[in-house]
């Protein structure tokens, strides 16, 4: 994320309670949300604004929804993509894009070291994993000298801890 791309919100404290509350269970509904804030933050707003704080925050991108499927359904994989600086300059930008659209990437996301693409992917089975990958290599190999990719398995923990909003309060 980019600073042009990076929310424009102020936070105010009824806006922190309402992410860890979602957090907590994602499902809470606005009128939910307005007992909570009322009973256990002695915060005194209508489920109308709660609702309408809870469309804003979202349309600003404050956070970000995604439907995953449980790991019973599908195989989940690391990928890391460890580039050719040869052909980087002329190659780059059509990899990152097949790598970005693809149907199979679930998150997708830069970072240092030798391996500077990473992506959790998820397919239906190992054969149409091996076929992606020989899809990619077949139209972007030469960007790429080395993709390692790692099964994900025994997923142990998967969510948000309400908590980590509490540093929102601090910083904003």
């Amino acid at each position: 994320m980019t600073d042009d791309d990076a929310p424009d919100w102020t936070f105010k404290e009824r806006d922190v309670v309402i992410l860890r509350e979602l957090a907590a269970n994602p499902q809470r509904s606005s009128r939910e949300l307005t007992d909570i804030l009322e009973t256990e933050y002695d915060i005194d707003v209508s489920h109308v604004t709660v609702s309408e704080t809870i469309r804003k925050m979202r349309e600003e991108g404050v956070f970000r929804e995604a439907v995953i499927p449980n790991e019973e359904y599908f195989i989940f994989g690391l990928f890391e993509f460890k580039f050719d600086p040869e052909h980087f300059a002329d190659e780059w930008r059509d990899a990152m894009e097949y790598i970005r659209d693809s149907e199979n990437t679930l998150f997708y996301f830069l970072s240092d070291g030798e391996y500077q693409w990473k992506s959790v992917m998820m397919f239906a089975t190992r054969e149409a994993e091996s076929r992606w990958i020989h899809e990619f290599y077949k139209n972007h190999g030469k960007v790429v000298s080395n993709l390692r990719n790692s099964v994900i398995h025994n997923v142990l923990k998967f969510g948000t801890d309400p908590e980590i909003f509490e540093a929102l309060d601090e910083e904003h």
